[in-house]
């Protein structure tokens, strides 16, 4: 199964923002856009204009990495983005949207994504009362998220919850969290509105359309 390794914070240098992949330490003074923000490498700012290209490749970069997916998974995201009716832009957004690994780390389970994709590999997630070991699981309206019976899961995952009190105050919507029994409800699937971060997709469906 592949992944994104390598410096984290080294890459919300390189697009410009926050892409919260360290958990707590995003929300710190310690972050690495607040104290150095410049892109990564040397001669920085004497590169030339991006393209129309260069600015689509950006944000498409932009996009996987919050979510850490890779280059093949992402274009089977936006193949059914395509097929669906509506907006593609908006189709795209929806989809990494609702991945498992991401429903865990909105709801405060999980102190980044990689905690978050971490506890779904290792069996420590039920999906409807079946366990799910498979991060990218798209989740439905309805279904109901817990963490399992085992204490010592339970006791771990407890534990992070309790830490990202202090700067995840509040849930998305769409979402139902019951920090105490350790259960996530989704009410509904998530809007382009209610869409957390400033992508702007419509370069990312130019570019992929070509």
């Amino acid at each position: 199964m592949a992944r994104i390794t390598g410096p984290k914070c080294r890459l919300c240098r390189r697009e410009g923002l926050k892409l919260f992949l360290k958990g707590e330490r995003c929300y710190t003074v310690k972050c690495a856009v607040e104290r150095r923000g410049t892109p990564p490498g040397v001669h920085t700012w004497s590169r030339q204009r991006k393209s129309s290209y260069g600015l689509q490749l950006r944000e498409k970069q932009r996009l996987k990495r919050m979510y850490g997916v890779m280059e093949r998974q992402f274009r089977i995201y936006f193949a059914r983005a395509v097929q669906k009716k509506g907006n593609t832009g908006a189709n795209l957004l929806l989809e990494v949207e609702r991945r498992l690994d991401n429903v865990l780390r909105l709801s405060g389970f999980a102190t980044g994504p990689g905690a978050a994709r971490q506890m779904i590999v290792h069996g420590h997630v039920a999906v409807n009362g079946r366990r799910c070991d498979r991060p990218s699981r798209q989740i439905r309206a309805g279904d109901l998220i817990k963490v399992t019976a085992h204490e010592r899961r339970r006791k771990h995952v407890a534990a992070m919850a309790e830490s990202t009190k202090a700067y995840m105050t509040e849930s998305p919507a769409w979402l139902e969290v019951d920090r105490e029994k350790l259960e996530i409800k989704v009410l509904l699937l998530p809007t382009r509105e209610q869409f957390p971060f400033g992508i702007n997709e419509q370069l990312i469906v130019e570019g992929m359309s070509k």
